[in-house]
C-alpha cells in the first residue's frame, strides 16, 4: 500500500519511518540540523506551495507535506502521532 502525501507524491507504507508535526519537531536544534543536511543533499522535498504542517521521514528522503500529521497517520492506520 502507498501513503499519499499531497501534490501527487506517494511513498510505500513500509518506507515511512515516521510522521511528525512540523511545529513541534522544528523547535529542536537537532531536528533543524537534520533537515538542513537532508536539504543539502537534495533529500528534503517540499510538496506544494501551501505552508507545510507535516514532516514525513522515509528511509532515504523526507517530505514536508501540507496534509496534517493526524490525517497522514490515519491513512497509515496509526491512532497516535507525535
Amino acid at each position: 500500500m502507498y501513503l499519499q502525501l499531497g501534490q501527487g507524491a506517494v511513498v510505500p507504507f513500509e518506507g515511512v519511518v515516521g510522521v511528525f508535526d512540523l511545529d513541534h519537531v522544528t523547535s529542536q536544534k537537532r531536528t533543524r540540523d537534520t533537515l538542513e543536511k537532508l536539504e543539502a543533499r537534495g533529500a528534503l522535498h517540499t510538496l506544494g506551495e501551501r505552508l507545510p504542517v507535516s514532516l514525513v521521514v522515509g528511509e532515504e528522503d523526507a517530505w514536508l507535506s501540507p496534509i496534517s500529521p493526524a490525517l497522514l497517520c490515519r491513512r497509515l492506520g496509526e491512532e497516535r502521532w507525535e
